[in-house]
Parts: structure tokens; C-alpha cells; sequence
């Protein structure tokens, strides 16, 4: 049997204890995050007009995970997840506290961005590996759907819609104001989370001489001998290099090629925000009628149409309604590929599997992003949607092999233990 078709919802998800907790951390952090990801660049430009340094420091955003991705996998593998991530978050906090201190005392620097950004993103390796690994002991393997969609359309609201809007506003009572607000959510996410009542999840006993080396190894080789998890992986890397393809020049398509200038970027990114909304609130819909693997099939195949229509359509509202649409299948793609690792991973493994996937897709986007330069100074503007387009027939055909495996996601393989939440 394939990694099966699972319709949803089981139980009902109930919002009271630990999910509605950790829901309420997730969304927290997010509208933090938004906050501080519109906040650094501002920031870095007030400081330097070297257009080097200021790219550092969103480059420095990305290179944790290539450095230390799979390690914070092994290291979630290893410790209560719980604990792991209050604690993260608790520093995370603290750290930017100092940061908005020191920005309010006029001791910012290029040198301090940097490093708060190399560092934030270290500690993310493990938090966001813990929290995947986490989810599946609050909530029912059958629930976990309807989790995933619930967390990602919650984070969207916060950080798309949310978060971004309110920086200009909060810049303009103080330059600290938003590194200070990001403080707080980091704090307040921490207290959430510490508050959960999980048991401790029970593992197997790490061999005699078991370093974090071979733990990742093991990671490794279980997702290499997993023909389900291998063809997931292998689209998910490849959908993030049409992704980078096609966020980092989509400007240029909008006020190059169709000359629609600053509103017209303003509509289309909104229009994508807006999809991926409608996509967590639909998503359960389109599984109950074709199943998850369905759907992310579906989600692939769609989005390769919204591609096509983008690079070869001159009109901004049709680039406004293929955006909307793409973001929707985004949202569908994101939700199930996401529940069908954790529903195919042994529970004492998920966090290492989590982490190659996030270091692959990490890893994918920088490379899209150079790739849709060079496409767009070679034959123009309208050439990264048609290269995102080809990169996504790439991934869905990764998908293909993993329908033949031999082990159904509705039934955890036998070693996989979760533990669930008292509240």
C-alpha cells in the first residue's frame, strides 16, 4: 500500500491544553518574527549603504542551518522537547532584549546585527526541529492534519498580515520599539510552552558509545532507506529552488515587465498571502475528497499551471489571480507534506528527519535565487516563473515512487512511540 490517502480530521482538535497553547506560542513567535525580519533590514540601512553588508545580514539568517541544521535535529532527538524549546525561546528573548537595549542607547552596529542574526538562527535549528517532533505528542496521529493547517494558518495571519504592517508604526516611536516587541513575544511564547504538561517521550537507549555523529547518521540512513520519506524530501529540496527562483526576482516581473511599479509588487504579494489563508481554511475539504498524497499532487500539479501563467501572461491581474491561486496550493502542499513525514517517522527519529528536510529546503532557496538571476539577465524578467515551473514537474514526479511504498502512514511503524498531553 502507498503512503495512504488519509481523510483528515479523526477526532476533533480540541484548542484546550496543550495544542491551544502551542498554537498560541507558534502565532506569537510569528508576529515576533515579522516584526524583526522587517525591522533588520531597516536597521542594517540606516547603519551602511554597502549593499554587501546589509545582504550579510540576511544571509546570515540562512547559513545556521546549512552549518548546524542536522545536529539541532539530533540534539532534539536527544533531549525533552518541551524543556528544549522554552528554553530556546527564553534566550531568543533575552538576546533580543540586549539587541533593543542597545539599539536604544545608539550602540548598534553592522558587526551586532550579524552576529544577532547568526545567532538567533543557531538556536532555531533546534527549536524548530523540537516543535515538529513535539506536535505528535499533543494531538491524535489522525488530528494531525488538521494541526498542521491550524498552526500554518495561524502563523500566516501573524506574520504576513500582521506583523510586517505594524513595523513602519512601531519605527515610528523608536528605532527599538519592534526588537523590543520581539522580546516579548519570544518571552511570553517561552511561558506558553513551558506550561504544557507532556509526558517525557520514552526512547529506545542509545547504544554504548553513541555520539551525536552517528545519531545524525542514523537520521540520514533512515530517510535514504525510506523510499516515502526519500521522495518527499527530494520535492520538497526541489520545490525550494523554484521557490528562490521565483521570490527573489519577482519584483523585476512586476515593475520591469509589467511596469506595474511599487502597488502593483504590494497586490501581488498580498494576493499570495490571501491564498495561502484560503488554502489552511480549504485544505481539509480537498483531503477528504482525494486524500493527503492526493492533494499535495493536486497542490504541485496546480501550482505548476500558476507558474506557466505567470511567465507568460502580460496582465497584473492575471498575475494577482495566479499568485492567489499559488499561494492557496502552497498552503495545501505545506500542510501535507509536513504531516505525511511526521505521520511516516519514527517517533525517536523525528526530529533528525525534520532536520534534513529543513536543511535541504534551506539549502534550495539561495540556489533558485541565483538561478532566477542569471535566467532573468539571460532572456528576462518573465523566465524565473517558467524555471520555478520546470523545478516544480521535478517535484511532483518525486512524489510519484512514494505512492508504491509498501507501508501505510495510517498505521506508525512499530518503534515509533509518542506520548500524549495531559493539558
Amino acid at each position: 500500500m502507498a503512503i495512504d490517502d488519509q481523510v483528515g480530521g479523526g477526532r476533533a482538535l480540541a484548542w484546550r491544553g496543550g495544542f491551544g497553547r502551542l498554537w498560541g506560542a507558534a502565532v506569537l513567535s510569528s508576529f515576533g518574527d515579522a516584526l524583526r525580519t522587517a525591522a533588520l533590514p531597516l536597521t542594517a540601512a540606516s547603519l551602511t549603504d554597502d549593499p554587501l553588508l546589509i545582504a550579510s545580514v540576511s544571509a546570515c539568517g540562512y547559513l545556521p542551518w546549512l552549518l548546524f541544521g542536522l545536529l539541532g535535529g539530533a540534539v532534539a532527538d536527544r533531549v525533552d522537547q518541551r524543556r528544549a524549546m522554552w528554553t530556546v525561546d527564553a534566550v531568543r528573548g533575552l538576546l533580543m532584549a540586549c539587541f533593543a537595549l542597545a539599539v536604544g542607547l545608539g550602540h548598534a552596529s553592522i558587526a551586532l546585527l550579524i552576529a544577532l542574526a547568526f545567532a538567533l538562527t543557531t538556536l532555531q535549528t533546534l527549536f524548530d526541529n523540537a516543535a515538529t517532533a513535539l506536535l505528535p505528542a499533543l494531538v491524535d496521529r489522525a488530528s494531525l492534519g488538521s494541526a498542521n493547517a491550524r498552526l500554518m494558518t495561524g502563523q500566516r495571519i501573524a506574520g504576513g498580515l500582521l506583523g510586517a504592517p505594524v513595523v513602519p508604526l512601531l519605527l515610528a516611536t523608536g528605532a527599538a520599539v519592534p526588537f523590543g516587541a520581539d522580546a516579548v513575544t519570544f518571552l511570553a511564547a517561552a511561558a506558553l510552552v513551558a506550561s504544557l504538561r507532556t509526558a517525557a517521550p520514552e526512547r529506545p537507549p542509545r547504544p554504548a558509545g553513541s555520539t551525536l555523529r552517528r545519531e545524525m547518521a542514523d537520521g540520514l540512513r533512515t530517510l535514504r532507506g525510506d523510499r516515502a520519506l526519500r521522495g518527499l524530501c527530494a520535492a520538497i529540496a526541489l520545490c525550494n529552488v523554484g521557490m528562490g527562483a521565483l521570490i527573489a526576482t519577482l519584483v523585476l516581473l512586476v515593475t520591469d515587465r509589467l511596469g506595474a511599479g511599487s502597488a502593483g509588487y504590494a497586490a501581488t504579494v498580498t494576493a499570495y498571502t490571501v491564498g495561502g489563508l484560503a488554502g489552511g481554511v480549504g485544505n481539509r475539504w480537498l483531503v477528504a475528497r482525494v486524500g493527503q498524497v492526493g492533494a499535495v499532487l493536486c497542490a504541485g500539479t496546480v501550482q505548476i499551471g500558476a507558474l506557466v501563467v505567470m511567465g507568460t501572461v502580460r496582465s497584473l491581474a492575471a498575475l494577482v489571480g495566479a499568485m492567489a491561486v499559488f499561494g492557496f496550493m502552497g498552503m495545501v502542499w505545506n500542510v501535507n507534506t509536513t504531516t505525511l513525514m511526521q505521520q511516516r517517522t519514527p517517533g525517536e527519529l523525528l526530529g533528525r528527519v525534520s532536520s534534513a528536510f529543513r536543511t535541504l529546503g534551506v539549502a534550495g532557496a539561495p540556489v533558485g535565487a541565483l538561478l532566477g538571476g542569471a535566467a532573468v539577465a539571460a532572456w528576462g524578467a518573465h523566465t524565473p516563473p517558467l524555471l520555478a515551473a520546470g523545478f516544480f514537474v521535478l517535484s511532483v514526479a518525486a512524489l510519484i515512487p512514494g505512492r508504491a511504498a509498501h507501508v501505510s502512514v495510517d498505521a506508525p511503524p512499530a518503534e515509533a512511540v509518542t506520548s500524549r498531553a495531559s493539558g
